[in-house]
């Protein structure tokens, strides 16, 4: 018996090891290797397409870029989340178009690079298209938004799945949390930190979309998997969505494939919606939108699946045939 238990408790302690390896890797890599990755920008004036080949050569791989007629085309691909700025040519030299609603790290960078760009001791002019809301204007309130949204949308999970033994009322709570917890952290993040711009219905209703993508899917693998079905959903969404998300820089600034991978996941596409949602008035919105939407309708799926083989099993005995 004492054997048994040995080996038991060094695998649990070798698991548990090789599960912080893996996490620490997964939180430090991505961090330590931040760089642009074809981040789409927009080049325009009339010397667009000299300063387009400069930057092709000072930093080969790191934008995607698109050249425009003028300023007016270069703001238009801002607002519709075609790009994440722009430097317009002009004969007093190149000016800066930001949006820092869409990445404050991007918003950065182009700033610095149009300063080495224009030569100048002041540095080019900047003019942020999107900005972030006044009360968070580094953005930082919103990126550390997404990593509590989904940890308490995991706790509710657990929750529900150990706490309430029908799995039609653990979609119904799952439901019900989704509601509550979009009026109560709009209420925070619009009413009282003021990181987003609203209106608040607007807010409740992104971040309820969030909350039931999470909550759903770990609450229905927990329905038709059992323990091992949490740990699968939390160690996929922490694990893996939120290192990949790109919330706090942007998804091109994750190393590749991984960025995109990460808009394939619930923490990642949050951030593109809620940005793309409340500060760009629903450009781009679409497909974070239906990622969200689709995590959710799997999640309520693999509830429903559980509620239907309850009902079998309860069925069962009653068909069995009366013995003569």
């Amino acid at each position: 018996m004492h054997s048994s238990l040995a080996k038991r408790t060094a695998g649990v302690a070798l698991g548990a090891a090789l599960l912080q390896l893996l996490m620490i890797v997964a939180f430090t890599w991505p961090a330590t290797r931040t760089a642009p990755h074809d981040v789409p920008i927009v080049v325009a004036g009339p010397a667009a397409e000299a300063t387009a080949e400069r930057l092709e050569r000072a930093r080969p791989g790191a934008f995607d870029i698109e050249v425009r007629p003028g300023a007016d085309e270069a703001r238009a691909a801002i607002t519709d989340r075609e790009a994440y700025g722009a430097i317009v040519t002009t004969p007093a030299g190149p000016r800066v178009l930001t949006a820092s609603a869409a990445s404050p790290m991007v918003a950065q960078q182009l700033t610095a690079l149009a300063e080495s760009l224009s030569g100048a001791p002041r540095g080019a002019p900047v003019e942020d298209v999107v900005a972030t809301d006044p009360d968070d204007p580094r953005g930082s309130g919103l990126a550390t938004l997404i990593l509590p949204l989904v940890m308490s949308s995991l706790a509710a999970a657990v929750l529900l799945t150990f706490a309430v033994p029908s799995a039609a009322w653990r979609a119904a709570g799952a439901l019900l949390f989704a509601v509550l917890g979009g009026l109560g952290v709009a209420g925070v993040a619009y009413g009282w930190l003021s990181l987003v711009p609203g209106p608040y219905l607007l807010v409740a209703g992104v971040v309820a979309a969030t909350i039931a993508a999470v909550t759903a899917v770990v609450a229905g693998l927990g329905a038709a998997v059992g323990r091992a079905g949490i740990g699968l959903g939390a160690l996929t969404f922490l694990l893996l969505g939120n290192p990949t998300s790109g919330v706090a820089t942007a998804p091109e600034m994750v190393p590749e494939p991984w960025g995109a991978i990460g808009q394939l996941l619930p923490p990642g596409a949050a951030g593109t919606f809620i940005r793309s949602a409340l500060f760009f008035d629903g450009a781009g919105a679409g497909a974070p939108l239906a990622v969200l939407l689709g995590w959710a309708a799997v999640g309520f799926a693999l509830l429903g699946v559980a509620t239907f083989r309850t009902a079998k099993r309860e069925e069962a005995p009653d068909r069995e045939p009366v013995p003569a």
